[in-house]
């Protein structure tokens, strides 16, 4: 399969390529190239070539391939841009993998690049980069995640449930096939210097695959900040309500202020990680074995009875400052530290409370009632 986008001065040649690929290994398929809205004559040169071709006038390289997933015919699906950049002849390698057990099978280019095929930017810093950070966040494995040639079985692409449109779709494959347990093998193959110009833009591209791990890794992009935040505020306040002498100095209402300040945002911050989680959950199958662990062992009334705790303790705190004016004849009244504890255990305790009602609505719509 080979998505298409004004290749006119490559894509003859990709799919002579890949036919011999396939008659030289005895292998039964077809060449089928996704033609994303060419303006040039990319579609007609395909087909004159021996390439089935399909439409799809939506932009995009994940909708390009969506599009050809709909409409492939055969077991096993090898992807292969239409740029030149990789050998078609190591098609049968990518067969033998799937044959061999594999259910998705990535090409690896690291360490065979050709002089002047991959910009420097892209070699040491964006693509080690971005696979470091996918490998950290889901621990694929995978050290070429955004290689342009890789092969699957087409029986997962129910279990992947591709949705992306852009180049993300790349980084999207290797995470659901990851966090759905799939057998991921990887080939190292050569990437040569592409003909014709490059639709690939550096930072936009770079950025949609960033921002696609982010969004899809709540515990990385909210938990854990939010846990840091939250426990550094704490460990700030503690220090300063227990006259603890840090740095050879003792610290006061400034620094009570920023721990109190570091313990609502964590907090919120935590409390919108925990959100995400219900929502990859019970709307879009996500899967996260700390979240699942938890949600079967804590329920609405322990969120309910934590959080009114919290602002119950809030509530007296307050009280006390009421009682103490109270008994200086609602005079002047020099309680700041207590009135900033009062106020925190007042928002924190409130942002658990109704943050677990929002926790428990999401969890409505469970997978079993799809």
């Amino acid at each position: 399969m080979i998505p298409c986008l004004n290749e006119a001065e490559n894509i003859a040649a990709c799919v002579r390529m890949a036919r011999s690929a396939l008659e030289d290994a005895d292998l039964s398929g077809e060449v089928l190239v996704v033609d994303n809205g060419s303006e040039d004559a990319s579609a007609e040169l395909a087909r004159a070539a021996g390439a089935r071709v399909i439409h799809e006038p939506r932009r995009g390289y994940g909708s390009a391939y969506r599009a050809g997933f709909a409409q492939a015919r055969g077991s096993y699906i090898v992807m292969v841009d239409a740029d030149l950049t990789y050998d078609f002849g190591e098609i049968p390698r990518f067969v033998a993998a799937l044959d061999a057990g594999a259910q998705l099978v990535m090409g690896n280019r690291m360490d065979n690049i050709q002089p002047g095929a991959m910009h420097w930017a892209h070699r040491y810093i964006g693509n080690p980069l971005l696979t470091g950070v996918l490998n950290l966040f889901y621990k694929t494995g995978v050290r070429d995640a955004h290689c342009g040639m890789r092969a699957l079985r087409s029986d997962v692409l129910e279990t992947l449930d591709l949705r992306t449109s852009g180049m993300e779709f790349a980084s999207e494959m290797v995470i659901r096939a990851a966090k759905a347990q799939l057998a991921i093998s990887e080939i190292h193959i050569a990437y040569h210097p592409r003909g014709g110009e490059s639709k690939l833009s550096r930072f936009r591209d770079g950025w949609r695959h960033l921002r696609f791990l982010l969004v899809h890794s709540p515990t990385h992009l909210f938990v854990l900040p939010g846990a840091a935040l939250a426990g550094l505020g704490v460990l700030a306040s503690a220090t300063v309500l227990a006259h603890f002498s840090v740095l050879g100095r003792s610290w006061n209402l400034h620094a009570l202020i920023a721990g109190e300040l570091l313990t609502i945002i964590g907090t919120q911050v935590l409390a919108l990680g925990l959100c995400a989680h219900a929502y990859g959950t019970y709307f879009l199958g996500e899967t996260d074995a700390w979240f699942d662990a938890m949600r079967a062992r804590f329920r609405l009334e322990h969120g309910l009875l934590l959080g009114g705790l919290i602002a119950l303790a809030g509530f007296v705190t307050a009280l006390v400052i009421v009682v103490r004016w109270t008994e200086h004849g609602f005079g002047s009244l020099s309680q700041e530290n207590l009135a900033i504890v009062a106020s925190e255990l007042l928002i924190v305790g409130l942002q658990i409370f109704f943050s677990s009602f929002l926790v428990s609505i999401l969890g409505l719509r469970r997978p079993e009632d799809r």
